[in-house]
């Protein structure tokens, strides 16, 4: 069976020094481009997203001047700017699909992007015949959880790679971990994928 891994948010804006940053991101970047490193020709596809908003205007409400970091936000991940770039510290070479979210409205799931053909997530998942992902990435309690849960409402048996995930608060995050196993998805370490 195809086997997918879903890349979330790995940006500048969400590892440490960035706007939103989330303690711990720059170890997620680097560990997952070790595992990467080892592990690429055991997917079909690998799908990495990120968030793409549009310098002008409120994004729908997503950017706020006094956000409450629950449905509003600073500015962040701002397209075609540093802050949007990719960690460097994540190796992007193996990546079989970019996908671009937000694009001047809120977007938590890659579900909700596209690549630069226009193709969804489920669209190049639905493809290539997978029917089972792995989801790695930022936040574990934001975007990691909200495409797992897309993921998994696509029909895809899900893992969520422990080790290579970082999340905003750890209360949050263990809460995020939690809903997750209950709608069915597996939480294991990378060294067990």
């Amino acid at each position: 069976m195809s086997r997918a891994l879903l890349i979330v948010d790995v940006q500048n804006d969400f590892t440490e020094g960035g706007t939103l940053a989330v303690t711990g991101g720059d170890a997620v970047a680097s560990a997952i481009s070790a595992f990467l490193s080892e592990h690429a020709t055991d997917y079909a596809v690998i799908i990495a997203s990120r968030d793409w908003h549009h310098a002008e205007g409120d994004n729908g409400g997503h950017f706020h001047e006094d956000p409450d970091f629950v449905d509003t936000w600073p500015v962040h991940c701002v397209a075609g700017t540093e802050g949007a770039e990719y960690d460097p510290l994540l190796q992007t070479d193996a990546v079989t699909h970019h996908v671009q979210k937000g694009h001047g409205k809120p977007a938590y799931s890659m579900f909700e992007g596209e690549t630069e053909a226009g193709e969804t997530v489920g669209a190049v998942l639905s493809a290539s015949g997978v029917l089972s992902a792995d989801v790695v990435g930022i936040a574990t309690d934001h975007c990691v959880r909200a495409s797992a849960l897309d993921a998994i409402a696509h029909g895809v048996q899900v893992r969520i790679l422990t080790d290579l995930v970082a999340g905003v608060g750890p209360e949050s995050s263990e809460a995020a971990l939690a809903e997750l196993a209950h709608a069915g998805a597996e939480l294991v370490e990378s060294a067990g994928a």
